[in-house]
């Protein structure tokens, strides 16, 4: 296996329990409790072995909700001793001191809380409980009492778009270190609001771009998930911002440390509650189960794992686009809207260049 291929982030989703409902969720089947299949504390330390036994990622405890689970500082410590970097996605709402301190105690890097709009008027009935968004940004306050590093994770849709620039400032004035947002995938609940919520390819180009301004800006660590074209759009822009020294014009960094768009089966997987594999967590396409084979053996030999490492396999206008080995598009939407995960990105309003037909060679 080469080393371009070994995880870098892993997601396990701990349990399906939770105590939102919120309306986009990867999730149709979530509980308010933890469930049967949730692999046990045994499973979960087995599972941690696994993954240290060829790789070190960045390991990210999700859900769900990973703090309903009584065992979650347990298995994060076994991971920590591991030698594991861990994180811990969290809707944020059962954070009070006591736990804040007990996140900090189990030696996870960072938590992730999930902020969908500006306000609690936008964010409470996306996560459908009233007083959540309060709730959590009392969260993210222990979180920075005790020093621990916090990034906000927004999903971006039609209820929120145009409160961008409002949820940055939000995340700087919490003293958040990152905001990564997400573009909203049809899968799970996502299907259900996909034509309420979902912008437009058009809003998309300019949500990324309006990100990459802000990114030049170095305010805060910044992150588009679910989007690899914004790495299309990196490349473009600082192409053009490139000439444009090049004239004698000043301009914005380069790519500095971006590696490449939908890294879903390349550098990334998830891993359910029940031990499935998928290659991320929003491309519902099994590729094993941890409690039937090692992760290692899963993650080198699923043939879904490796048609997503061939970009010459993709199809429609990502097979023939330029910036396929650096955006790839995003393999759960154009699953979700075609069912067919090779398909090209249907949110990208690129259109690259058709390919020339081939010059006669003239005679003589």
């Amino acid at each position: 296996m080469a080393l371009e291929f070994l995880p870098r982030l892993i997601f396990w989703e701990t349990t399906a329990g939770c105590n939102l409902r919120c309306i986009h969720c990867r999730r149709i089947d979530v509980a308010d409790r933890l469930v049967p299949e949730d692999l046990s504390t045994a499973e979960s330390k087995q599972l941690i072995d696994q993954i240290v036994a060829f790789c070190n990622p960045i390991l990210v405890l999700s859900g769900g909700e990973p703090l309903i689970r009584p065992d979650i500082f347990d298995i994060a410590e076994h991971a920590v001793a591991r030698g594991l970097r861990v994180a811990l996605a969290t809707n944020g709402t059962l954070i009070d001191e006591h736990m804040a301190q007990r996140i900090v105690d189990a030696g996870i890097r960072r938590v992730a809380v999930s902020l969908d709009g500006a306000t609690a008027e936008t964010h409470d009935p996306f996560r459908a409980l009233p007083g959540s968004f309060a709730q959590a940004l009392e969260g993210i306050d222990h979180l920075r009492r005790q020093g621990m590093s916090v990034q906000v994770n927004t999903t971006v849709a039609r209820h929120n778009i145009d409160e961008l620039p409002q949820i940055m400032s939000l995340a700087l004035s919490l003293g958040a270190d990152a905001l990564h947002i997400f573009l909203l995938v049809p899968v799970g609940c996502g299907v259900e609001i996909a034509d309420e919520q979902m912008i437009s390819p058009r809003q998309y180009e300019e949500v990324l771009n309006w990100f990459y301004d802000r990114d030049q800006e170095g305010l805060l660590e910044l992150k588009a998930t679910c989007a690899p074209h914004y790495f299309r759009i990196v490349r473009q822009r600082t192409a053009a911002e490139k000439r444009q020294r090049l004239a004698g014009t000043a301009a914005a960094s380069d790519l500095h440390s971006m590696t490449k768009g939908c890294l879903a089966g390349t550098g990334v997987c998830f891993i359910s509650h029940k031990g499935e594999v998928f290659p991320c967590g929003y491309l519902p396409l099994p590729a094993g189960n941890v409690r039937a084979q090692p992760l290692q053996e899963i993650w080198e030999r699923s043939k879904v794992f490796s048609a997503l490492r061939e970009p010459e396999r993709l199809q429609g206008k990502c097979g023939r686009c330029e910036f396929k080995r650096i955006c790839g598009g995003c393999r759960a939407r154009a699953y979700g809207m075609t069912g067919n995960y090779l398909d090209e990105e249907p949110f990208c309003i690129y259109e690259p260049p058709l390919p020339q037909p081939a010059r006669l060679k003239e005679s003589g």
